[in-house]
């Protein structure tokens, strides 16, 4: 599910970054990394000289670890997947499914890095890129990430579109946690890119991606909703949610209703035991603003 072929062959996906690019960046923050960590030794060892060599030892493991590993694990987890070389080249590290990393992506992509980057200047990490289909390292596959391009030209930017009013808020009782993110990214590069194909391919592959969203989440798709903005509104659901957990959860404050993608806030949250009933549409339709048509 990690690339996707229409039926007129079309095949949709991320544009994974090259290795010369990943190469420059990498060089770009070794750099950086490297300056500040022979800055931060030196300044220890001046402090630190009328310790005896045990003591000294343990402070230059301890500086090498928060400096060489921990420093870029915590600037990617702060930045989500954009480092001051990825900044500078147009990349980004990314999960499979095309969402942001989270600290625990950082950490693995981290560990490993000291293994296939530090110890070996880099050779196992290039030669893991030149192997793999979609220049993955051994960091990106132990931890589900993938390095993207994210300077592209501005017509080949795809952007998922928003749910219909009616929709938003009517699957907040879907459990969400057994879809895989190989099948979150083929419904995100379906709907951005569904617009570009022929009416009934694109029908045809909303309905399989649909099916294969429901079984999933163990609730089959309502009759009466379109497939296409099925998917959407549950991408937006689960949008919503990670928003929610990153800016609500963060304070306290509780799961308050928070709005994705530009669509108008969630409806009142769902009956116990079910998926909520959806708002009814607005007066005058939202098919020119989300591009799908209410039922009629």
């Amino acid at each position: 599910m990690s690339e996707l072929v229409t039926g007129d062959a079309v095949v949709l996906g991320l544009r994974p970054a090259r290795l010369p690019s990943r190469a420059l960046a990498l060089a770009i923050d070794m750099a950086v990394v490297w300056t500040v960590y022979l800055s931060v030794s030196v300044g220890l060892a001046i402090a630190t000289a009328s310790l005896d060599e045990a003591a000294g030892m343990a402070i230059a493991v301890a500086s090498f670890l928060l400096v060489l590993v921990g420093a870029p694990i915590a600037v990617e987890t702060l930045t989500h997947g954009r480092s001051l070389g990825k900044m500078a080249c147009g990349l980004r590290v990314v999960r499979d499914d095309g969402g942001p990393i989270r600290f625990r992506h950082a950490l693995v992509r981290g560990a490993v890095g000291v293994v296939e980057i530090l110890m070996t200047f880099g050779v196992i990490a290039c030669i893991a890129s030149l192997v793999s289909e979609r220049g993955r390292r051994i960091g990106d596959v132990l931890a589900g990430t993938l390095v993207v391009r994210e300077r592209v030209s501005a017509g080949r930017v795809g952007v998922v579109p928003p749910p219909p009013p009616w929709l938003v808020g009517r699957f907040a009782g879907l459990d969400l946690s057994g879809v895989p993110d190989g099948l979150w990214l083929a419904i995100r590069q379906y709907l951005t890119r569904m617009g570009q194909l022929d009416p009934q391919v694109s029908r045809s592959m909303a309905e399989r991606l649909a099916g294969d969203l429901a079984a999933r989440t163990g609730a089959p798709a309502p009759r009466e909703v379109p497939p296409a903005a099925y998917l959407a509104a549950v991408v937006n659901e689960r949008q919503a949610r990670d928003v929610r957990r990153v800016f609500v959860g963060a304070d306290g404050s509780g799961g308050g209703a928070v709005a994705v993608a530009g669509a108008p806030a969630p409806a009142p949250a769902p009956a116990e035991g079910g998926v909520s009933v959806a708002a009814a549409p607005e007066a005058g339709g939202s098919s020119s603003r989300t591009g799908f048509a209410p039922p009629a």
